[in-house]
């Protein structure tokens, strides 16, 4: 038997997983990590934890196995989190700034005001935020001492995650990304497919920092024999979301998904066009192979399972994340409670980075059921501002209304059906729910010539569980028209 070693580096743990040559996962190894919040609205991680992580749990499901079985090793990571690191010493010269960090908010803000937001939205895809890599390098560039001397000198790397994870993995020896990673710093092209110039030079980032960008399923270089016991080579890597696309096998224009784990991606594939939103939606790529892009709307909620973390940790009214649906279940029917989990600002399709988050419907009797019930809930209305939106903008005959769903969240039935009630379409949860490691998997082992190609691969796609849309259509309206006036009124205070 040959194995495919999938590494899964997310914004709170890191899991390593071994997948068969059916593409069925037979050992795997989950490490979490602490987060660092030096501010209000900041969010860092220390890069060596990142590393750390990986390579600790990398080991620990390679043991379970003969390693020279292992084949290929694919990477997927957290999008838009930011390193920057010494070419000659690999030494990172600041904490990686986080997807969630608002930091550069007032930056973006100024930006928008010069009248940037075309020119972004045009080249990139994306609107300026403090979400996207760029303006965390900027801000590394100004705020650390010698930074920006040291990168024009050449003696500094950016990379995101997966790049910085490469560096590591291959000794230095490979700075690469690939195109579904790039597509998310604010720095590239996806049209033309190259680094933007222009942009590089608005914010003084000099182009030699940048890692080249690959296909999906590449040749991103060998680890280090001295790491795993012998030299592997790596040949598949996409960000989170886009890994998530290809595995729910997402590979036909109009197909759909969502992945919730601390926030919520919907992604719908648009085929060979770039799609520009008229709803605040980004545009971006979803694989790359063989040259070729394929191209995704998506649409990002930056808190959904972190609303669950927030009732764990914050509120202390639940010990683990399997309470939740006996509590929702609990709540009572009568009270309309309403969280609005703003707790990072909104993502699409109001890309609000200012607003904080608010409840409302509070009673006397409103306690740790009806709060539960309302935190499941802010999930579903959030999705169903996405797709929404992302139904206004591109619209194609024959494009399905099935929504794939996985993702840590996607476990609970009680929130996936409140999601088909809320959205009024069937929710399809896949067998195998580590899609994101299953969609690199597939990469690492199609490029290694182990896995089969994209047309085999869709029909492996097996069918968990439907929930089919039983809620009455006015208590559907009622209930979301509730939500929009509860966002309106977060908006406005």
């Amino acid at each position: 038997m040959k194995y495919i070693l999938a590494i899964d580096q997310g914004t709170t743990s890191t899991r390593a997983i071994l997948f068969d040559e059916g593409l069925s996962p037979v050992a795997s190894v989950h490490e979490e990590f602490p987060q660092v919040f030096p501010k209000s609205g900041w969010v860092e991680h220390d890069p060596e934890d990142l590393w750390r992580t990986t390579a600790s749990t990398c080991n620990a499901v390679i043991e379970q196995v003969d390693v020279a079985d292992i084949i290929s090793i694919g990477i997927t990571n957290q999008r838009e989190t930011t390193v920057v690191w010494s070419r000659e010493t690999g030494q990172p010269i600041y904490n990686a700034i986080v997807w969630q960090d608002r930091r550069t908010a007032d930056y973006c803000k100024a930006l928008r005001a010069a009248g940037h937001e075309d020119m972004f939205a045009d080249r990139t895809g994306l609107l300026i935020d403090p979400y996207f890599s760029a303006t965390k390098l900027k801000w590394i560039l100004d705020n650390v001492d010698g930074a920006r001397d040291m990168a024009r000198r050449g003696e500094l790397l950016f990379g995101t995650v997966d790049t910085y994870l490469i560096w590591k993995l291959t000794g230095g020896q490979t700075h690469a990304t690939d195109a579904t990673n790039a597509a998310r710093t604010m720095l590239y092209d996806i049209r033309k497919g190259r680094w933007s110039q222009t942009i590089c030079d608005l914010f003084d980032i000099p182009m030699d920092m940048l890692p080249q960008v690959k296909d999906s399923a590449d040749d991103f270089g060998n680890c280090r024999a001295d790491l795993f016991g012998r030299s592997i080579p790596i040949c598949g890597v996409a960000g989170d979301q886009q890994a998530a696309t290809i595995g729910q096998a997402c590979f036909e224009p109009g197909m759909l998904k969502a992945t919730y784990g601390t926030g919520c991606f919907a992604l719908l594939n648009t085929g060979d066009t770039p799609v520009k939103s008229k709803n605040r939606l980004l545009t971006t790529i979803a694989y790359q192979l063989d040259g070729k892009p394929t191209y995704a709307l998506e649409g990002s909620i930056f808190v959904a399972g972190a609303v669950v973390q927030w009732l764990r940790d914050g509120l202390k009214i639940i010990s683990n994340a399997a309470e939740t649906q006996s509590l929702a279940q609990g709540a009572d029917e009568t009270q309309s409670v309403i969280l609005v989990p703003a707790f990072t600002g909104l993502g699409a399709p109001y890309w609000n980075p200012e607003c904080r988050g608010a409840v409302f419907g509070l009673t006397r009797n409103s306690g740790a059921n009806e709060l539960t019930r309302a935190a499941l809930e802010s999930v579903g209305y959030q999705t169903r501002d996405l797709l929404d939106a992302m139904r206004a903008d591109w619209v194609t005959e024959g494009a399905s209304s099935v929504l794939r769903v996985d993702g840590g969240m996607s476990a609970s039935d009680w929130a996936m059906q409140f999601l088909a009630d809320i959205i009024d379409a069937p929710v399809d949860r896949p067998q195998v729910l580590e899609t994101t490691a299953l969609g690199v998997a597939w990469l690492a082992g199609m490029k290694a010539g182990a896995m089969p190609g994209q047309q085999e691969f869709a029909k492996q796609w097996a069918l968990e569980r439907q929930f089919l849309p039983s809620m009455d259509a006015e208590v559907r309206r009622t209930k979301y028209g509730n939500w929009r006036r509860a966002v309106d009124a977060t908006l406005s205070f």
